[in-house]
């Protein structure tokens, strides 16, 4: 059986924990994981994490794992490699997440810009009509970040904002990240237990 292709895109919206712990959960399944982040993004991750994406790829995805406790590495790949797979059709990759996603990346997704990999890989994404997921991590939201998740929306994306919630009764604020993470797998089809359902 074919091993599922996943894009994982951090932006450089505040909640990078969010991109790694996700990280992590897909590279524990048996999928391809890829990681981009954009230049802010990486920013982000170093200041929040101290983890450093940047310099090169093949080097940052080693550092990536050691960040994670994962044996062997993963891809990562520069923002502007237009030439990478993901930012072609016939290539697509079977999803698409985007955590954390920044408004300015939401925004420029929504307007069709392909600039870098990140919004061309989007933009394949919804003409092929695959799974692109955007986790928003935004507060207040202005009436054009409402309008562009609301554009997004209506053309197939999933919004899946960085909300945690609080009735699974959370203890650290590692069930708290676990809750969002959970979430946004549970969208992307990947079973898991990262937070406690809902039951009666």
């Amino acid at each position: 059986m074919k091993r599922q292709r996943i894009l994982l895109a951090l932006s450089g919206a505040s909640g990078a924990i969010y991109g790694l712990r996700l990280a992590r959960e897909l590279a524990r399944r048996d999928v391809e994981l890829t990681l981009t982040a954009t230049p802010s993004g990486r920013l982000v991750c170093r200041e929040e994490t101290g983890l450093d994406l940047s310099g090169d790829p093949v080097e940052a995805g080693i550092r990536l794992a050691g960040h994670l406790g994962l044996k062997t590495a993963i891809r990562v790949v520069a923002p502007d490699d237009l030439f990478f797979a993901s930012a072609s059709g016939s290539a697509a990759p079977d999803a698409m997440i985007v955590c954390p996603c920044s408004m300015g990346t939401l925004g420029r997704i929504a307007a069709g810009i392909s600039a870098n990999l990140i919004e061309r890989s989007a933009d394949v994404m919804l003409k092929e009509h695959r799974p692109l997921l955007l986790a928003p991590r935004e507060t207040p939201l202005s009436e054009i970040h409402l309008e562009n998740m609301l554009r997004l929306a209506r053309a197939g994306a999933r919004i899946i904002p960085a909300m945690p919630a609080f009735y699974h009764q959370p203890r650290t604020l590692d069930d708290m990240i676990d809750f969002v993470v959970g979430k946004i797998l549970d969208q992307a089809g990947f079973e898991n237990s990262l937070y406690r359902r809902w039951s009666d």
